[in-house]
């Protein structure tokens, strides 16, 4: 699994109007070309009457899959620009569609490059990006006369206890970022000088806004 990528929150949706033609951005985070097309024709469906719903994606962790469609606007002046707005950013497992209603003014191939891209703007915009990074959950056991000690230390360096279940003794859930694990480890064992019980759990993605500030959901 990679370290980190930047992807959307959630999904977003933002219009503007350029010339008389209205413009509505779409975009939402994907997993899959299945996720990517059910989300595609979902916009697809709700504006029916528009004149073009332009789409394109991006999955993979390497950027592997990309896919576009102008749907009936110029070889070019749609797709093609709503995807790159995309590459730009480093966007991974995203998908967006620019909805267009035509209003009577004919913008050009320049035209409809800058309102479609334009268009991918706003929609990633409103639908948050965000840097994943990589985590494990680790599980720390220790007496309760230990607790206060690591609460205090690991919250001075920001390390996240997102649960603490009382019994016989008190067992934490930490999420760990993964290059940061081994070190969290010795920490914790040097607080208790060893008596602590740590086992690792599963690796997973958390989301860090542009300000490095983490988003639990």
């Amino acid at each position: 699994m990679v370290q980190e990528y930047k992807t959307l929150h959630g999904r977003g949706e933002d219009e503007i109007e350029i010339e008389k033609s209205v413009f509505i951005g779409y975009s939402a985070p994907v997993s899959s070309e299945d996720e990517a097309a059910i989300f595609v024709d979902s916009i697809r469906q709700r504006h029916k009457e528009a004149t073009h719903n332009v789409w394109a994606y991006i999955i993979g962790m390497n950027m592997e899959i990309q896919r576009y469609s102008d749907d009936g606007e110029p070889k070019g002046t749609a797709g093609i620009p709503v995807l790159e707005v995309m590459k730009k950013e480093e966007l991974r497992n995203i998908a967006v569609v620019v909805t267009r209603y035509y209003g009577g003014t004919k913008l050009g191939a320049g035209g409809l490059v800058r309102a479609y891209t334009k268009g991918a703007k706003i929609a990633l915009d409103s639908g948050r990006i965000v840097t994943k990074r990589l985590y494990r959950k680790l599980f720390i056991g220790l007496d309760y006369h230990m607790l206060g000690k690591l609460q205090n230390e690991f919250s001075n360096r920001g390390y996240i206890i997102k649960d603490i279940e009382y019994a016989e003794n008190v067992r934490l859930t930490v999420y760990a970022p993964d290059e940061q694990l081994e070190s969290i480890k010795k920490l914790a064992i040097d607080i208790t000088s060893a008596a602590a019980q740590l086992e690792e759990g599963e690796q997973f993605y958390i989301s860090h806004d542009e300000s490095g500030a983490v988003i639990l959901d």
